[in-house]
């Protein structure tokens, strides 16, 4: 049986644009996009680690607002299940610290980049929704 790997991720419009950020070497899925984020700790609420993971990953705080959309995916180390919301830079951009890359990309043109498959969904419904 899989590992089940529980996951937020942040979605941030700015003027119909999506922030996205591309996996560092050295990781799982180095070099695809996605939505910053990262694993629920025991006793966290997600929108708690989303809090906790844009400090760590981003320097920034942020606003997590409503739910978007929780996905689920199989990969060979586990299946993730991953909860977006769409949040609010509160505080500075965005300093890198795990990413290799990260830009603010025109919803319409989300599709052109290499997605993480878990993040895809979300993708999908944001060109649904903002596009």
């Amino acid at each position: 049986m899989l590992k089940q790997i529980d996951v937020v991720g942040a979605v941030f419009l700015r003027d119909g644009n999506v922030f996205a950020a591309r996996r560092g070497p050295g990781k799982a899925m180095a070099g695809m996009w996605e939505f910053p984020g990262g694993k629920i700790e025991p006793g966290e609420t997600p929108q708690e680690a989303l809090e906790r993971e844009l400090r760590e990953e981003l320097r920034i705080e942020a606003q997590v607002g409503d739910h978007l959309v929780t996905t689920r995916h199989q990969y060979d180390f586990g299946v993730v299940i991953l909860a977006t919301y769409i949040c609010e830079i509160e505080v500075r951009e965005p300093e890198l610290t795990e990413h290799s890359e990260a830009r603010w990309v025109p919803v319409a043109r989300l599709t052109e980049l290499d997605w993480a498959p878990a993040d895809v969904p979300a993708v999908e419904l944001l060109q649904e929704r903002f596009g």
